[in-house]
């Protein structure tokens, strides 16, 4: 099995905003409300002083310098240049997309806003993945006897997608959506099996308990979360960070999903990539027996034809 590797360490080198978002959770009630008026104001805190942000949170100066440390910096000064750095990169037209489905939006508001944050959470989770994790985890997927994947609901259908990707390259890939086949599944895993778990939040008991039953028998895990201190982490050998926002109106939503598909395309091309002649004969034959699946349209006789 392999070593647990540490937790993620936050800080400004993977962009404020995604780091602090990220680490929402769990931080301490005094410094999440800190986190939030960065994160619904980032331009107006770049130029506020420490003093009036610890007086419009209702708190202290010393707990907005214990905020700025538990995201990974050293103190306020380094979330001033931070935010002023992120916030310099959006130009008007992307701060106004990126703003939240209100009520009021139109239908044109609307598929902005969605098209904004969907790009978003692709080009964000490119940026901030961790590639020297991704290919230690591409490497296990290749020495894989057997391979786990575990997510239940939306996860559900990106467990499914990377399933039929690596099956498509003739990998031993099986997608367990329902969580009493998944941890049946994960207690017969051993010792060169690979168990992967699915979860946005980080925190879906289901998939959780899976890959710790996986792991428990030797199993080396990975886990793509949106979250690096949640609790889907502590039972993962590998961890790999999506960037996705949801809000009220898209909880669940495709957001998420398209994060985590970006990493398991991740995953897919750069194992193929490993066994180029094998990936394409497998790719080959698997084409062609879809391809026999599908109609065959006859052409139209047009005027004129003999």
């Amino acid at each position: 099995m392999a070593q647990q590797q540490a937790r993620p360490e936050p800080g400004a080198d993977v962009g404020i905003l995604v780091t602090i978002r990220s680490l929402l959770p769990n931080l301490a009630p005094v410094e999440r409300r800190v986190a939030q008026a960065v994160l619904d104001d980032p331009q107006g805190v770049a130029w506020r002083s420490i003093s009036e942000l610890a007086r419009a949170c209702g708190t202290s100066a010393t707990s907005v310098v214990r905020f700025c440390r538990a995201i990974g910096l050293r103190g306020y000064p380094d979330l001033r240049l931070a935010l002023a750095g992120a916030v310099a990169r959006d130009d008007a037209a992307a701060a106004a997309a990126s703003h939240d489905i209100v009520p009021g939006d139109d239908a044109a508001a609307i598929t902005r806003k969605i098209a904004y944050a969907d790009a978003r959470a692709v080009t964000d989770t490119a940026n901030h993945l961790d590639i020297a994790i991704l290919v230690q985890v591409t490497e296990a997927l290749a020495k894989a006897g057997r391979i786990d994947i575990y997510g239940v609901g939306a996860s559900g259908f990106v467990a499914l997608d990377l399933q039929m990707k690596l099956q498509r390259i003739g990998r031993p890939a099986f997608a367990w959506p329902d969580p009493h086949m998944a941890i049946s599944s994960a207690a017969l895993r051993g010792g060169g099996d690979v168990a992967i778990g699915l979860s946005h939040t980080g925190t879906t008991v289901d998939t959780i308990d899976a890959l710790r039953e996986a792991r428990s028998h030797g199993a080396t895990s990975a886990a793509v979360t949106n979250f690096p201190w949640s609790p889907i982490t502590e039972v993962a050998d590998f961890v790999l960070i999506t960037a996705a926002r949801e809000t009220a109106f898209r909880s669940g939503a495709t957001t998420s999903r398209i994060a985590q598909l970006t990493v398991v395309d991740c995953l897919f091309v750069t194992l193929a990539q490993q066994d180029l002649p094998g990936t394409r004969v497998a790719l080959e034959r698997t084409f062609a027996a879809a391809q026999a699946k599908r109609v065959r349209r006859t052409r139209r006789q047009q005027p004129g034809d003999q």
